[in-house]
Formats: C-alpha cells, structure tokens, sequence
C-alpha cells in the first residue's frame, strides 16, 4: 500500500490526512493548498456521486478545475486521494465538532453537543457515509482509522468526565464504542434518509439515553 500525501501542514488551517510518504507532495504556497483543497472536495463529490469504482481521475480534475498534472502533484493514484480524503473527511468531522463543545455545561451536556454537530455536519455532507462504508473495502486501514480514532477521541471525553467526578467511574472503550455506533446510524437516518428532524431535538433524546439508560425508574 503507498503512503498516503499528507493533507495538512502545521499552517494551512487544520485540513487533515495522512502523513507525507512523500516530502515533495507536500503543498508549500497557499495557492498549492487551495488546489489541494479544490481536489478533495471535488473527489468527495465524485466518489460521493459514483462510487469508487466509477469514480476517475478526470472527474475529479475536471469537478476541481484543474489540469490532470495538478492532480499527479499531490496524489499518484486514485487509491491515493481515497485514502486522503477518507482522513480528510474524519479531520473535518472532529474539526466541526470540537467548537460545539467548548460551551458545554458538563460531560453529559458535552455528548447531546458533539451528536447535534455531527447530524448537522451529515447534512451537509451526505456523502460521508458512501465513502466511509466503501473505505472498508477499498483500504481496510483507513476505515478502521477514521472509527478507532473517533472512539479514541469519545473515550478521552468520558475518562475526563469520571475525572471530574461528573460521570461514573470504569467508563472507557466499550461505551465509547457504543455512543460512537449510536451517533453514526442516527447521523445516517436523521443526516442522510431524513433532515427534517430538528437535530437539537434528535441529539436531545439520544443524550436522555445516555443519561439515564432506558430502565423503567420509580
């Protein structure tokens, strides 16, 4: 498997993706990212669109605007801007999500937060889910990265809530696992199949269950 071209640098404003197999495939000018940036977002569209398989190179050069060279600057091969952009994709995610937290009122109020940022992020980019679902059969690697890293993320959030004495102790990788398997259908039901639930409402009711589990009380 080729490396894949790192997507970010420390100065391009957080774009994600893997690390540079290649030092020279590295954007090095503000006008190299935006090309850059131009190509994973046409490639999103392509692969969102058609498939992987149906997917090309000159689709995605010409939904960017650019010339095919462009493309072989940072990426040698389809398989190569898939991989980026399934990193690219997650990187968003988490950078979406994050500020959605920041204002939050605990750990608990933390998590209905992340989901309603999530279910808003599907929305508007519905094509996460074909790409990510292909991502295991195309790079097995990167689709267990993009998970494994979002529950790793979840799960810092839970140890920091037990902390704090907020959330109960001994919470860790099997609960973030499973918040993580909750938010990814209900971003596929409530993101892609129906957007006219209001997310707050949608995140508001998953937080209820996460809060206070689902046995019948009093």
């Amino acid at each position: 498997m080729m490396d894949q071209p790192r997507v970010s640098t420390p100065d391009d404003g957080g774009m994600e993706g893997g690390e540079a197999g290649n030092p020279d495939k590295v954007p090095r000018t503000e006008r190299g990212r935006r090309t850059l940036r131009k190509l994973l977002d046409a490639a999103a569209v392509e692969f969102g669109e058609r498939g992987f398989h149906e997917a090309s190179i000159s689709g995605i050069t010409r939904r960017a605007g650019t010339a095919l060279g462009s493309f072989y600057t940072y990426f040698d091969s389809k398989d190569a801007i898939f991989r980026a952009l399934v990193a690219d994709m997650s990187g968003r995610v988490r950078d979406h999500v994050a500020p959605a937290m920041e204002a939050a009122a605990g750990a608990i109020d933390a998590e209905a937060r992340a989901l309603a940022a999530f279910l808003e992020f599907a929305r508007e980019h519905q094509e996460i889910y074909r790409i990510v679902d292909e991502a295991e059969f195309v790079d097995p690697e990167s689709f267990r990265t993009h998970y494994a890293s979002t529950a790793e993320r979840i799960a810092a959030r839970l140890g920091a809530g037990s902390d704090a004495g907020e959330l109960r102790s001994g919470l860790g990788e099997v609960e973030a696992w499973a918040i993580m398997g909750m938010n990814v259908f209900l971003g596929l039901r409530y993101g892609v199949w129906d957007t006219r639930e209001d997310v707050a409402a949608v995140a508001a009711r998953a937080n209820a269950l996460i809060a206070e589990g689902i046995r019948k009380r009093g």
